[in-house]
């Protein structure tokens, strides 16, 4: 397994793209769809001896464009096989209607978050100028949760992790006998400190996890993917999930591997424990509030994707508090009705 890093400036940064190579070559994410990741991916491959031309894989983690910008492109220069969660490969696919339902949902949750006009307006202009990092459409084969598939005599099991996207899924293996990874750095982002990896202990489960976990920044829920019901009541669920499973390694969408997941999982769930408490604390200090106000509370002045995320963010906390009856909703606001409750008692707990 080798790993490909792109420059990334327009989202969380350092992007990854796996390459399994072999008899066939499949790639784990494709990089969003700009002239400098486009460039640095071509190049990655060059470096490993390999092409557009040469992929006959493409799995897809998830269907952010700086995950899946570049699928269809690649897949129009090999005719190879692009594989995505069925909730997102619609999406993957460009299909119009749902790429019309998501705007539509989007532009439901901006209202109902109550964003004002100039935010708003700043936020949609923001994303149609960005519009062609989606890429060409792809023709996408959809797969469902506990799907296998076989890659160079190595079986990858698709595992979902609901939350930060509707279809995210993670791609769990087996690492007996594993070559290890080699890092190449594509001119635009630097090597991590895993460039030269022994195998992991014969039999130990490894996951390529996309967004589901990150080594540095904590991911968004509520307005990553607002199709997603019950965003963080859904993402902690996966989190458990995958803790659950405990792989020895997880293999992110940016940014260098994750030795300990389990414990990663543990982390990011016990951050969303805490903002939980400090949305309560803006509810009882402002009294009513509704998703924008509570995010001008945590986060501040937001510019760019982040006036989506940060409200979003306060959506699903506060959405999440609605639904275990310790805040109720009135129109757009959310009122405090249980002034002391217990919040280690509203999320799952991982063990261990």
């Amino acid at each position: 397994m080798k790993r490909i890093q792109l420059g990334n400036t327009v989202f969380e940064g350092r992007n990854n793209v796996y390459v399994l190579d072999g008899e066939t070559t499949a790639l784990v994410d494709a990089g969003v769809a700009t002239p400098n990741a486009r460039d640095q991916l071509r190049a990655g491959l060059a470096d490993y001896g390999l092409s557009f031309a040469d992929v006959d894989e493409i799995f897809v983690t998830h269907w952010h464009y700086d995950h899946a910008g570049l699928a269809g492109e690649i897949q129009s220069e090999s005719g190879a096989t692009v594989r995505a969660h069925e909730a997102d490969a619609p999406l993957v696919a460009g299909e119009e209607s749902a790429v019309a339902a998501e705007n539509e949902r989007l532009a439901a949750r901006l209202r109902e978050w109550n964003l004002p006009d100039d935010a708003r307006e700043g936020l949609l202009d923001y994303l149609e100028r960005h519009a062609d990092l989606a890429g060409e459409p792809a023709d996408v084969t959809p797969f469902a949760d506990g799907d296998a598939f076989e890659v160079n005599g190595r079986t990858y099991e698709a595992v979902h992790l609901p939350g930060h996207a509707a279809g995210l899924c993670a791609f769990a293996f087996e690492a007996d006998e594993a070559p290890g990874e080699q890092a190449a750095d594509a001119g635009g982002a630097p090597a991590g400190e895993d460039d030269e990896i022994a195998p992991a202990e014969k039999g130990g489960e490894e996951a390529f996890v996309g967004d589901a976990i990150l080594p540095k920044y904590t991911p968004n829920v509520g307005g990553a993917d607002v199709r997603v019901d019950a965003p963080l009541a859904t993402y902690a669920d996966s989190l458990v999930r995958l803790a659950e499973r405990d792989p020895d390694r997880a293999w992110p969408g940016h940014r260098d591997r994750i030795d300990d997941p389990a414990g990663r999982a543990a982390t990011i769930l016990e951050h969303h424990r805490e903002r939980t408490r400090n949305v309560i604390g803006v509810l009882a200090e402002r009294g009513p509030c509704d998703a924008w106000t509570v995010s001008a509370h945590l986060f501040g002045e937001l510019r760019d994707i982040h006036v989506l995320h940060g409200p979003g963010e306060a959506y699903a906390h506060l959405d999440h508090l609605r639904a275990t009856g310790v805040v109720e909703r009135d129109g757009r606001d959310y009122e405090l009705v249980d002034h002391d409750p217990d919040v280690d008692a509203l999320f799952p707990r991982i063990d261990g």
